[in-house]
């Protein structure tokens, strides 16, 4: 981190100390938790009884410039934890933390606003980093309130928290705060819910999306354009289920490694049954079905496979967290002297992919292993140094721009991830491409090479979608619901302007529809005002307006979801055409 942003880190968390010491003031009997500096600002936990809620911001605001105006010093020194014990004997949070430094024989850390009046000045554990005083504090905006699990751990109490940001600049803040409207403009939950994409029902179960009928469009449309690709490459498609034994997982290494993220068993006939978390067991015992020979491969499975993970309910975000989520997986098994054209075909494949979806702004993050590093001991150092040669190599052939990334790898090899800056500025991993030394080994996999004797595999994960559920929420939010067209979930709206012009519509409708179009015919006895506005807000790229002029003359009137008149053309005309922007992939 740069001096830079130690500053900024500094000025947030002594932010967030103000923000603890004024809600003490407006707030007697209430509890501070904790409360760091984070990337975008710094959030706060309390315990209170009372009820506080966005509405007395502006009160809490205010405490806090009286603070921070009186450029109060802010002192750092030490206690010996019996010392920490008397000073938050009526907080446990507080002397939770005072048992965990007795537990490292250490000296408890804190900080003091100092008021003129002792009794007011404001003592909190805590390691730092902070500015010298209240006044070298920048410009702040309180921004929400949550619900959050101590430590957060649903075991324990749920507490209350702030979030809030403080820059160097009114003009940063300014900034920031514009960022955080356009991106709530593409909130992929709010744009969801109005364009029905998806659904999250309580009596369900939280982190279960639901897809609706114009959600699963878009998903079908995605599942037949990886199913097309990659056929064309030579994939074969297979599914797996999504409940196996506890052995499989226990030859795999996931149950001991990976099982808080995986759902309890279920006990049916005295074994225990999980939920899968991924579909690389499945896998590999469909690769193992026969004896393969060196002329066998590569083998290149292709699965949607619907998978569970547990996460814990604050963590839970949309469709960006949810608990059940289908990845477009593929593994793809191969011989040595394959992984350079194999890692190549799947580059392109990516590559053409993005430039369907109209999207370039992404970069490549390469994970390496560390070779001091013991968790790395699943291969040799020479099979690993041979996997990244292979990634680096396939990067520059293809001139593509990477970031290394030593240490980053996972456990059982090195992997490609295709990150993507998200419109609330956090990077999300859209695409990822992972060499595996691990499961080849656990489940012994092999093929008779040109000597007649065993050899292992190379096992290449490769899931360019990553999950469903993830990708569409970023597409929401890349395109703020107004996708391509191939993509729409509706792509044409023939609205009738009168009741004598339904039938037509509904003609209209049935020759798009018969061209391979999606179409909707809006006939409800609303105003034709009030079906243009729904469509808009559905974001659906062509209105087709019909009235008696345009039923006379076998036209319809275009209507852009931008609000342009693109002005009236014959039903072949527009059937040629949506048919070109189509099949072309044009936004």
């Amino acid at each position: 981190m740069n001096k830079q942003n130690d500053q900024l880190e500094a000025m947030r968390h002594s932010c967030e100390h103000v923000l603890t010491m004024a809600m003490i003031k407006l707030y007697p009997g209430l509890l501070p938790a904790m409360g760091p500096a984070i990337e975008d600002g710094f959030y706060f936990d309390f315990d209170y009884s009372g009820k506080i809620s966005e509405a007395d911001f502006i009160k809490i605001e205010a405490e806090m410039k009286r603070i921070i105006n009186q450029d109060l010093a802010i002192v750092h020194s030490e206690l010996s934890v019996e010392e920490a014990r008397e000073v938050f004997a009526h907080n446990p949070y507080k002397l939770e933390w005072a048992e965990e430094a007795d537990k490292r024989g250490e000296r408890v850390s804190i900080y003091t606003i100092q008021e003129e009046s002792q009794a007011d000045s404001f003592v909190d554990v805590c390691k730092g980093p902070h500015v010298e005083s209240t006044g070298k504090i920048g410009p702040f905006k309180l921004l929400s309130i949550a619900g959050a699990y101590w430590h957060g751990d649903s075991k324990n109490k749920m507490l209350t928290r702030i979030y809030g940001t403080c820059f160097p600049t009114k003009e940063d803040l300014d900034q920031y705060l514009w960022r955080l409207e356009e991106a709530e403009k593409r909130n992929h939950r709010r744009i969801g819910q109005e364009m029905e994409l998806f659904a999250i029902f309580p009596e369900i179960g939280q982190g279960l999306p639901v897809w609706l009928p114009n959600g699963f469009t878009i998903r079908r449309v995605l599942e037949d354009y990886m199913l097309e690709a990659e056929r064309k490459l030579g994939y074969e498609h297979v599914i797996t289920p999504v409940i196996s034994r506890a052995e499989l997982f226990k030859t795999s290494g996931h149950l001991g490694f990976y099982d808080e993220s995986m759902y309890p068993p279920i006990e049916v006939d005295n074994e225990k049954l999980y939920l899968k978390p991924m579909s690389c067991p499945g896998a590999m015992f469909i690769y193992k079905y026969k004896t393969r020979s060196y002329r066998d491969l590569p083998i290149k499975l292709g699965e949607f496979g619907l998978v569970y993970r547990y996460e814990k309910s604050g963590e839970l975000h949309g469709l960006q967290r949810v608990r059940g989520f289908t990845q477009n997986d593929a593994h793809i098994f191969c011989r040595e002297d394959q992984i350079a054209a194999e890692l190549t075909e799947v580059i392109n494949l990516l590559k053409q992919f993005y430039k369907d979806l109209g999207f370039d702004k992404y970069w490549i993050r390469l994970s390496l292993s560390d070779p001091k590093d013991k968790k790395y001991a699943i291969a040799s150092r020479e099979e690993w140094e041979r996997a990244e040669k292979a990634l680096k190599k396939v990067l520059d052939d293809n001139k593509l721009e990477y970031e290394e990334a030593p240490g980053e790898a996972v456990f059982y090899g090195p992997k490609i991830d295709i990150q993507a800056v998200n419109v609330f500025g956090k990077e999300d991993t859209i695409s990822t491409i992972q060499f595996d030394f691990n499961l080849p080994r656990k489940f012994d996999l092999f093929y008779i090479d040109t000597s007649g004797e065993k050899a292992r595999p190379y096992v290449i994960h490769r899931a360019l979608i990553g999950s469903f559920e993830r990708f569409l929420a970023f597409l929401i939010e890349y395109y703020a619901g107004a996708f391509p067209v191939w993509l729409s979930p509706v792509q044409a709206l023939v609205v009738p302007i009168t009741e004598r012009n339904i039938e037509y519509a509904r003609r209209v409708g049935r020759q798009l529809r018969e061209n391979g179009v999606r179409v909707q015919v809006d006939d409800r006895s609303e105003t034709l005002q009030a079906k243009i506005r729904d469509a808009q807000i559905q974001k659906i790229p062509y209105m087709l307006v019909v009235g008696d002029k345009e039923q006379e003359s076998e036209t319809v009137s275009v209507r852009l979801r931008s609000g342009e008149n693109t002005g009236q053309v014959s039903i072949k005309e527009f059937v040629a055409s949506i048919k070109k922007v189509i099949s072309e992939k044009e936004a």
